[in-house]
């Protein structure tokens, strides 16, 4: 058995039908036994245990080893004696569908998140916002996404229905996959291993963006979800951010690592990064500026001064990006680039993984 396999033992036809529905929906591969003996010889290996209501009682008088994540379920009201078995087998709790099915596919739905082997833990999230209009936020998020991607599992996230889209930024805009509208036809939990499966990808990195024609707003809940999909599934989630700090943004912001304030190093510039700055103050304390040298006078520090935040990069002019981001080459074209350095910056800000 897989270390991320759920054990199901049971001989409930209903049970086995809801509970492989269940696994299905939250991404989770499902080990069924129809009798004790053969369940016990999975026993310790499954990352879940789910004993059914009618089994309970046999699988107690086998003495099976005591371990975390053991579950009793049955289908409709379950009977007294089921917990008495469910204490023999060192059950955490006695689970009752169809009431329990949401909880039940949160429980699956964790145990595929580990599948793939990774260290437990919520990825490194970065946001990028655009101190003012056409200052490239958007093609340095991407840059950021692919510099990580390199090293590491990363995904990219839009959540500006009204930019470029990040796909035809990485040179992804042909490939196939969920964007944003197939998302909102799909509430509810999440698997991380699934999302990122579903999403266009090359390589290491994902992208999650808007189709063409108007884009549908994702409500608060949806975006959460989507987000915490993606920070269990990733080593690195980095989040292209609107400048209308709406109920949405303001959620995400809160739940980003760092939030870097790209601004131009004139004098408009800094005023109008100085407004993004003061609202988004409001919502984070990892907030530093990344400042345009190409586009004025103004030195990098100084405009870190002005504004009171941490200098986490400077960009300087990049030599055809317009021309790499049209061929579909992306915007990180060498190592050397200044979009690659300042990315590299950038990314060093970040904390380790957290737990």
């Amino acid at each position: 058995m897989a270390p991320a396999t759920a054990l199901l033992i049971t001989r409930d036809d209903l049970l086995l039908d809801e509970l492989l529905r269940l696994a299905a929906a939250a991404g989770c591969a499902l080990e069924v036994a129809h009798d004790p003996a053969s369940g016990l010889r999975g026993w310790s290996s499954a990352c879940v245990v789910v004993v059914g209501a009618d089994l309970v009682e046999s699988v107690g008088e086998q003495r099976p080893p005591r371990r975390d994540h053991v579950h009793v379920v049955g289908c409709g009201r379950v009977p007294d004696d089921v917990f008495r078995g469910a204490l023999a087998v060192g059950a955490a709790d006695v689970l009752e569908l169809p009431a329990a099915a949401t909880w039940l596919v949160e429980l699956l739905t964790d145990a595929a998140d580990a599948a793939d082997g990774r260290q437990p833990g919520r990825a490194r999230t970065l946001g990028v916002v655009g101190g003012s209009g056409g200052v490239g936020a958007t093609t340095f998020a991407c840059a950021l996404a692919l510099t990580a991607a390199a090293r590491e599992r990363a995904t990219l996230v839009d959540l500006d229905p009204l930019g470029p889209g990040v796909d035809r930024v990485v040179g992804l805009d042909g490939a196939p996959g969920v964007r944003w509208d197939g998302l909102l036809a799909a509430p509810g939990r999440l698997s991380s291993r699934s999302l990122r499966a579903a999403l266009p990808a090359r390589e290491s990195l994902a992208v999650l963006t808007w189709g063409m024609g108007a884009p549908a707003e994702p409500d608060a809940a949806t975006v959460r979800e989507v987000l915490s999909a993606t920070q269990r599934g990733n080593d690195v989630v980095v989040v292209d951010l609107p400048r209308a700090l709406d109920e949405v943004t303001a959620e995400v912001v809160g739940r980003c690592d760092r939030v870097l304030l790209v601004a131009e190093a004139t004098i408009p510039g800094v005023a109008s990064a100085g407004r993004t700055a003061g609202l988004l103050r409001r919502l984070t304390a990892g907030l530093a500026v990344v400042v345009r040298t190409d586009r004025g006078a103004l030195p990098e520090e100084q405009v870190a001064v002005a504004l009171d935040l941490p200098l986490a990069a400077s960009l300087s002019r990049h030599r055809r990006l317009a021309e790499h981001v049209d061929l579909g080459l992306g915007p990180v074209h060498g190592a050397r680039s200044p979009l690659a350095r300042a990315a590299r910056a950038a990314l060093a800000l970040l904390p380790e993984r957290a737990a």
